[in-house]
């Protein structure tokens, strides 16, 4: 009797310790379900770092990028430095000709992409002759060879590991414009004729990406063949979580371990985590400007008057410090602060002078608009009720008009609208990317928001920009462009952006990026 209690016990104790088991490998291998414990817990290093962010990240085969260059799974021959400046990735030296026209590239030995291939001048110039097929629309920025590359002729390999850049005009600023999305690198094998991706985004980054399900999650396995210094994370699983106080709930349950991307906690929620110490909240500035787009196509707002009116009455530190809880920075100008180029103006607030301009252009009428807001972004509707009194101060009367994004964006192009808060970020260093698309008169952004914009001295100044072979003078014709953004109003820029993230503090080295995370030194407290 005792015997078979013995044995049944001991069959008890097996099956459990298998349970156990199963239990322990399921958990090395899914992590999602992970409560909140004690950061000071040993972690199995290899376990899965869940990351969540408010959009797919790696949004598939009809994107120009297939996913978002803060994966690090492709590489651009250029990235970008921690103070906007151009520095070596792909590409490890160049050299520019005296009349500024060449430019001519090294390429770093001994990379292979994810699929084995070899990285050589021959697959820049498969890279090239994609881009050279047209436009690829993406989520982040188009994928456009003249936005990147204006006044290309040609492009030719001139060694296995040496291409050359040939332009129509001088382009002392062109490292600039090839940063981080300007020039994306992916093995040759990855497109079908049209330039479209056939398949998974293989490149050369310290990431490679074993399962994409679109709006649902990214899975990263690291490189272990990634010819600098490997990532940490083994496995990282970016999951897309659209709604931000579901994503912030979901870090405190331990369900995420960090947020990541534009937008990833909102300043009132980065400030609520702050007082939890097992979590950590990380900052650094953003290459995206908030602003207010205005109908200039119609009257009175195409008088620069009104403009400038709307611009003094707008208290702009009071909006960063109530409204985002002073994670910004106000600005004027149409330039954002990630690029070397930016100049800081003083920003000026008037409400008497305001009230004098915009009575010379409404006289004693009031004016009646619709102020569109993206209802999927929290912060704006309380940043349009700020707002709003401020223009009703100067005789402007708007209805704050939540709507999705796609549809405001429609509603510009038609000309419907009045105000809409709007963002921009930047694609790439180069100044003139932005001076091009809002302030040149056959700019894309100036017409399709029906921003009406058109000055002869904006239009001048960047015809004698691609002129100019001396990089301090075009410093200066940029300084020229970006003064009188300040004083003409193309839009009403109200501040620099800041990329606010929160982690668990059971992993470390997790640093913000102008642009994402530095994804590849994040790990797990040892």
């Amino acid at each position: 009797m005792l015997n078979n209690l013995s044995k049944k016990g001991l069959m008890i104790f097996l099956v459990f310790s298998l349970i156990f088991s199963f239990v322990l490998v399921g958990c090395h291998i899914n992590n999602e379900n992970t409560q909140g414990a004690n950061s000071e817990e040993i972690v199995e290093k290899d376990e899965i770092i869940v990351l969540g962010g408010k959009r797919h990240l790696a949004p598939g085969e009809e994107d120009g990028y297939y996913c978002s260059s803060i994966l690090y799974v492709w590489e651009p021959l250029i990235r970008q430095g921690k103070n906007g400046e151009p520095v070596p990735s792909l590409a490890e030296e160049w050299t520019m000709s005296d009349d500024g026209k060449e430019w001519t590239f090294k390429l770093r030995e001994g990379v292979k992409f994810h699929d084995g291939q070899d990285f050589n001048a021959d697959a820049v110039i498969a890279n090239f002759d994609r881009m050279s097929i047209g436009i690829k629309p993406s989520s982040y920025y188009p994928l456009d060879i003249d936005s990147h590359y204006p006044g290309l002729v040609s492009y030719e390999k001139t060694g296995d590991y040496e291409f050359k850049l040939v332009f129509d005009e001088p382009k002392p600023t062109q490292l600039y414009r090839m940063v981080n999305f300007g020039s994306p690198i992916y093995s040759p094998e990855n497109f079908d004729e049209e330039g479209n991706f056939n398949g998974i985004a293989i490149g050369t980054g310290p990431f490679k990406i074993i399962e994409n399900k679109k709006d649902d999650f990214v899975m990263l396995e690291r490189n272990e063949e990634y010819w600098g210094e490997k990532a940490r994370a083994k496995y990282l699983k970016i999951k897309s979580i659209p709604d931000v106080d579901t994503r912030y709930s979901a870090l405190k349950a331990g369900e995420i371990h960090g947020t990541l991307d534009l937008d990833s906690l909102t300043p009132a929620l980065a400030e609520e985590l702050k007082k939890d110490n097992e979590f950590s909240v990380v900052t650094a500035n953003s290459t995206m400007i908030r602003f207010l787009a205005i109908n200039g196509e119609k009257e009175p707002f195409n008088d620069v008057r009104l403009r400038e009116a709307i611009s003094l009455a707008l208290n702009r530190q009071k909006i960063v410090d109530v409204v985002y809880f002073g994670y910004g920075s106000p600005t004027t100008n149409i330039l954002n602060y990630s690029t070397p180029f930016y100049k800081d103006f003083s920003v000026e607030e008037d409400m008497e002078k305001a009230k004098k301009l915009a009575k010379e252009v409404l006289g004693e009428e009031r004016l009646e608009t619709v102020y569109y807001i993206n209802g999927n972004a929290p912060t704006q509707k309380t940043e349009a009720e700020l707002i709003a009194p401020w223009l009703a101060e100067i005789g402007i009367d708007v209805k704050i008009q939540p709507m999705e994004y796609s549809v405001i964006r429609e509603k510009l192009k038609e000309g419907d609208f009045g105000f809409a808060r709007l963002q921009q970020g930047l694609s790439n260093a180069e100044p003139s990317t932005i001076f091009r698309r809002f302030m040149l008169s056959s700019g894309d952004h100036n017409k399709n928001y029906s921003l009406g914009y058109n000055n002869e001295e904006v239009n001048n100044l960047m015809k004698e920009a691609e002129q100019e072979i001396e990089v301090d003078k075009l410093e200066e014709i940029y300084d020229k462009i970006q003064e009188i953004s300040t004083t003409t109003y193309p839009i009403i820029p109200l501040f620099n952006d800041v990329n606010i993230m929160g982690h668990t503090n059971k992993l470390t080295n997790y640093n913000a990026e102008m642009y994402g995370l530095e994804l590849p030194g994040i790990e797990w407290v040892k």
